[in-house]
């Protein structure tokens, strides 16, 4: 590898820098490549990646991308138009997330309000920790969390934006523990007896994860039965805190999920907050993936009862495309209790006497300190179409979903798992070597294949994508993900078409 610091040992350039008064930025030219760099982002990425007539992706292996990409870092740096045909080369061989034919995750198409928010967060570059190096965004996260609250059913609370829903769910398990014993913020573990948190085995695996990085163990994770539609039965989880109460343990918090990962089942929140009021357990609800249903008259029974629960997490950068990152953590709280729990009192941040209040200083509620602005984007975008428009984006996901799964029951060799409660529709496709052929010895091993191989031929062939997984006793199944507005009922036709002709010949 070249040497990246070709400095002598006494750490001076032997070609002798450059003169301390000479700039080492060039801002005209540094604009320049900027203005062409942003050319290249719209062509390729903007343009082509949302076109139905461009691929997907265009697919290559890793030891291919590496060699295309060039990417070792070396001592001297290159000029312009290498650096601009870098920009073009990232852009070509990345996954087009914008695209309409991209239904692989939760996330997907392109929002232009949120687009030039995370631009313009960007280029302002500050840190969103003090009322003086981010009073805008300050003021603004303030204005976008009351509004997200208030769509959850609280006129009051507390929250914060998170790097991601699985911060979310352990800042609700961090809380949770600190309310009810105080002392383990100075005395740790030794401060508290075991603890465990119910959740459903549908739920997001970062349960386990807060679980473990906490030091309340995975072990102390308890999995509350479901009922045929992935949905936590209550009477299960007033059975199994009981039990834990009898075994000595403290029953700490209730995870509950609106639009679980797979099959995005609602869990019943009216129920379940009865469980948790009787045995004062703090109820979280996950819904990082279901909670922009809250926009929607249609569909915002969903969650009823989310009012009632102590914490919600919620990704707006799922459904409503504000783009990745933007997840809320949102409190009924009123006493502080995220600052008093995350707070260090750092005083070369958070002095006590400057000249404005210091409580819009808001750093000292999260665990981090570097921290990205992640409302803006989603106030810009809240902004231009309102919350009317919001609504309307996740009513027309689920007249899609009908559409598609309409159009799958007319078809040979489709077969729904489930009828979809939200946006997740879960099928087998069986090609016709395997129709009819259920009670065959190897039939389970067949079908199980059959996805993953279809999925390799589209992510090849860069036509579309789709998620497949197995869950319990179900062996591999599409999981298709139907959220972006730039999405067609001709989308929807084209996907059952294309799953058809990469997988007939099976």
């Amino acid at each position: 590898m070249a040497n990246m610091f070709p400095f002598s040992s006494d750490g001076q350039d032997p070609a002798n820098l450059r003169d301390i008064n000479e700039p080492l930025i060039d801002h005209s030219e540094g604009q320049l490549f900027l203005n062409e760099a942003f050319k290249i982002i719209i062509e390729e990425v903007l343009c082509k990646g949302t076109d139905v007539k461009q691929k997907v992706c265009e697919w290559k292996g890793p030891e291919d991308l590496a060699l295309l990409l060039d990417l070792e870092l070396r001592a001297e740096g290159e000029p312009q138009q290498r650096l601009l045909q870098r920009v073009k080369d990232v852009a070509k061989y990345s996954i087009k997330t914008s695209h309409p034919r991209f239904f692989n995750q939760q996330f997907a198409g392109v929002d232009y309000h949120a687009l030039a928010g995370r631009f313009l967060s960007e280029a302002l570059n500050t840190n969103l920790f003090t009322y003086e190096v981010a009073p805008v965004f300050v003021l603004m996260e303030t204005e976008v969390l009351r509004s997200l609250r208030q769509l959850v059913g609280w006129t009051e609370g507390d929250g914060i934006f998170c790097p991601g829903g699985s911060t979310s769910n352990m800042f609700a398990m961090n809380l949770a523990r600190y309310r009810l014993f105080p002392e383990v913020k100075s005395q740790g573990l030794w401060a508290v007896p075991r603890l465990t948190i119910f959740t459903s085995a549908e739920s997001h695996y970062s349960v386990k994860k807060g679980a473990a990085f906490l030091g309340i163990g995975t072990d102390n994770i308890i999995e509350v039965k479901v009922d045929e539609g992935g949905r936590i039965i209550p009477e299960d989880l007033d059975e199994k805190i009981k039990l834990t109460k009898s075994q000595g343990a403290v029953p700490l918090l209730v995870s509950c999920t609106s639009g679980t990962t797979v099959r995005g089942a609602f869990d019943p929140l009216d129920r379940i907050a009865d469980v948790c009021e009787k045995h004062n357990v703090w109820m979280h609800v996950d819904s990082a993936w279901g909670g922009s249903v809250l926009f929607s008259e249609q569909h915002r029974h969903l969650m009823k009862g989310v009012a009632r629960a102590n914490s919600v997490a919620w990704n707006p950068h799922k459904m409503l495309m504000a783009g990745l990152q933007c997840s809320a953590f949102l409190l009924q709280d009123t006493t502080n209790l995220l600052k008093k729990c995350h707070s260090a009192n750092a005083t070369y941040l958070f002095q006590q006497d400057k000249f404005y209040d210091v409580n819009l200083d808001v750093g000292d509620k999260t665990v981090q300190c570097s921290r990205k602005v992640d409302c803006l984007k989603l106030w810009l975008m809240w902004k231009a179409v309102g919350s009317i428009g919001l609504a309307e984006r996740v009513d027309k996901a689920f007249n899609l979903v009908r559409h598609l799964v309409e159009q799958m029951k007319k078809r040979e060799g489709f077969h729904l798992l489930w009828e979809p409660e939200f946006l997740n529709v879960c099928f087998w496709f069986i090609p016709p070597s395997m129709r009819g052929k259920e009670g065959n010895a190897d039939y389970q091993d067949r079908l199980t294949n059959v996805a993953p191989a279809i999925k390799e031929r589209m992510i090849k062939q860069g036509t579309m994508m789709v998620g497949y997984q197995p869950l319990g006793d179900k062996v591999n199944f599409f999981r298709m993900i139907v959220l972006s507005p730039l999405v067609s009922k001709e989308d929807m036709d084209f996907s059952l078409d294309e799953i058809e002709r990469l997988g007939n010949d099976l």
